[in-house]
């Protein structure tokens, strides 16, 4: 019985010891844990904008693809492909043809502007071009033109 209270009062000093000597943490220690945190969340957004970039890319290929398609049924209905001046828009207008149009909407690309069409192309019937995201012709990476000529888009 003696120990027990011994004891107990022992750990009860110990936790007050501990309550009162208990520091903070210093400022540079959190310094620390947050530059270590930034240069995480550098890391992992540096990694991600490579995945958002392509996913982008991707879906602007699928959309001249689909641009291109249309293109190819306007041709066999009208045996000729639109004109400059005409452009992109009248697949998206109804017609004697095409109730509906041949796209329900004018497609812009994923960085929001319009897809650029011009008859005749440079190496084919006409090109389907989105200037990427600095909508500027020419660049790499993210900026990279994407035309119906590329690989994943071949029409004529």
């Amino acid at each position: 019985m003696y120990f027990k209270q011994i004891h107990s009062k022992s750990i009860q000093h110990s936790m007050k010891r501990t309550k009162q000597q208990r520091p903070g943490f210093s400022l540079v220690e959190l310094m620390v844990v947050l530059v270590i945190l930034g240069m995480l969340a550098g890391v992992v957004a540096f990694k991600t904008r490579s995945y958002l970039v392509s996913s982008k890319q991707n879906a602007a290929r699928v959309e001249i693809s689909k641009i291109c398609e249309a293109l190819g049924t306007f041709y066999a209905a009208y045996d000729r492909y639109p004109t400059n001046d005409e452009g992109l828009a009248i697949l998206a207008r109804p017609s004697e043809k095409f109730v509906d149009g041949l796209l329900s909407k004018l497609p812009k690309d994923p960085w929001g502007r319009p897809y650029q069409y011009n008859n005749p192309g440079r190496t084919g019937a006409y090109d389907v071009i989105s200037y990427g995201e600095d909508g500027r012709e020419g660049g790499d990476g993210a900026n990279i033109d994407l035309t119906n000529h590329d690989e994943d888009n071949k029409a004529p």
